[in-house]
């Protein structure tokens, strides 16, 4: 129904990924000041902050109040050679095949007692170092899918002979590419052309988001180091998100929401900068949510955009999908405004949609099914 909702947090040893994700997660994970102290990928589940599920939940109580979720995972940290198995490498390229988007992750901040494993700290050249790492990969796949492909050429098949030569040229271009250091997602393809290279699972395919992990003195992302980030990812318009590792740690470390918020309020943040990553990174996979009410539960819902009201009911329950017969809409906006359903319903806000409905973020569905 919807693409993996996960993200692979991806860098350089040393550069604060794994202090990132255990403050993402609230999840320990071993840290230390040295490469590869990551050995297996860590994986967490996050709740995605979004202040109006507790808006609907606050005037339509329930006995439970569910959010969306999403999955982290960390991944080692990659350096120079990793495509050429170098450092641990290649264990951990497949993992990040796997995973919907690039989370990268960039020390931006001087520390003598943090080891940098290139003995110096320049964002710009270590997001290279990464960048063709990955493309490397990608080229190496490409390359042994070009030799499958020559294969297929020869065959008496007309069809498969004439798929293969379509297949082909694309492979090319993409070699070509890929050689020149260019990732694939910055390559001008047709919908058709990127479904076929779908099924190589290319790394460099994927959105790729930055992290600025900033000292506490670089917060308002002013240094050279984090402006460097900036352009490159002005360039590639990518998204970034700046935030500093250690004190996001402190903060997920509180156990108090109160204690927190007043942390947030006093450091003039006013929401976590791992709250803007994680929605950053859930809007960058194009998803959305919806919500469902009820006695038993409150419920926020993760759906791609452009799904049907009966695609939506089928991430709810594969038996609503099927037997579908109508949605009941409104949107929360309407509920905040009017304060309840049933004055939703006197002001004629509350609709009722069919099979060709295409649902909003923010929609609040009641799903009528038949099996």
């Amino acid at each position: 129904m919807i693409q993996s909702v996960n993200y692979g947090i991806v860098g350089l040893p040393n550069v604060g990924k794994s202090t990132i994700f255990s403050a993402i997660t609230s999840a320990p994970v071993e840290t230390a000041n040295y490469p590869f102290c990551t050995i297996s990928p860590n994986v967490g589940v996050v709740e995605v902050p979004d202040s109006r599920l507790d808006r609907i939940h606050t005037l339509i109580p329930a006995a439970k109040c569910i959010p969306a979720i999403t999955e982290f995972v960390d991944i080692a940290g990659l350096v120079k050679g990793s495509s050429k198995g170098e450092g641990l490498g290649n264990q951990f390229l497949s993992t990040i095949r796997n995973v919907g988007i690039l989370v990268h992750v960039v020390r931006c901040f001087a520390d003598d007692d943090v080891i940098h494993v290139n003995s110096e700290v320049n964002p710009a050249a270590d997001i290279e170092v990464l960048n063709t790492e990955l493309a490397l990969a990608d080229l190496q796949s490409v390359e042994k899918r070009l030799v499958k492909n020559a294969r297929q050429v020869k065959v008496a098949d007309i069809a498969i002979r004439r798929e293969a030569a379509v297949m082909r040229d694309l492979l090319k271009r993409a070699a070509a590419h890929l050689g020149d250091g260019g990732p694939v997602r910055s390559m001008r393809l047709t919908a058709e052309e990127a479904m076929r290279l779908n099924a190589l699972s290319l790394i460099t395919a994927k959105t790729q988001i930055y992290v600025c992990n900033v000292g506490e003195e670089g917060i308002a992302g002013n240094s050279k180091m984090v402006q460097s980030v900036m352009s490159i990812a002005d360039e590639e318009d990518a998204k970034v998100v700046l935030l500093c590792g250690k004190l996001e740690s402190d903060i997920a470390a509180l156990d108090d929401e109160q204690e927190k918020a007043l942390f947030l309020k006093e450091s003039g943040m006013g929401e976590s900068s791992l709250s803007r990553l994680i929605k950053t990174a859930y809007g960058s996979l194009d998803l959305r949510t919806f919500f469902t009410t009820g006695a038993a539960a409150t419920r926020a819902w993760t759906f791609k955009n452009g799904a049907t009201a009966p695609q939506c009911a089928g991430v709810v329950h594969g038996d609503f999908e099927r037997g579908f017969i109508k949605a009941e809409v409104y949107h929360c906006e309407d509920l905040f405004e009017l304060g309840t359903e049933s004055a939703v319903k006197s002001a004629g806000k509350l609709r009722v949609e069919g099979k060709e409905y295409r649902v909003r973020d923010g929609d609040v569905v009641h799903f009528k099914f038949n099996i």
